[in-house]
């Protein structure tokens, strides 16, 4: 009759200092595991960051492809604003191209209009910012006031 048994590994007993165990080779060990540690650390920081990375990349193609979705939805709706406009001169003795292409003038003048008035007011507003932070700037006057008191 076949018996199974586990192996058991024998428990691991510390050994008996000698000559080997001074000081010298315990620091270099110590330094080994050290440096040991720290490669380790620095790998996972590479695996870390290249995951990262990667995810930032899919990611940021995902937005790229959207934004191009994006632009052609608003490409179209930009050509069926203006058609609509033109719509609004059939009324005229305009043949149709002439319709068409006023619809198209019309709607390009209302999106110029709309994006020059954007830019000069965020240009005015821009102008008004100011590009040094004035409480840091107010700390290191204080700091230097300090220092000429204290020298």
């Amino acid at each position: 009759m076949a018996t199974s048994r586990m192996a058991v590994a024998p428990a691991r007993v510390p050994a008996a200092p000698d000559d080997t165990d001074h000081l010298p080779a315990l620091v270099t060990r110590l330094g080994d595991d050290v440096m040991q540690l720290f490669d380790t650390k620095i790998s996972l920081l590479k695996v870390e960051l290249k995951e990262e990375a990667n995810t930032f990349l899919r990611r940021g193609v995902t937005i790229v492809v959207g934004a191009m979705v994006a632009w052609i939805g608003f490409a179209l709706l930009n050509i069926a604003v203006a058609l609509g406009v033109a719509t609004l001169f059939s009324t005229t003795n305009l043949s149709q191209s002439a319709q068409y292409a006023l619809g198209f003038v019309v709607t390009g003048a209302l999106y110029l209009f709309i994006g020059g008035i954007t830019v000069m007011v965020m240009k005015s507003r821009l102008a008004r910012q100011k590009l040094v932070p004035p409480r840091t700037v107010e700390e290191i006057r204080k700091d230097a006031l300090w220092l000429k008191k204290e020298l």
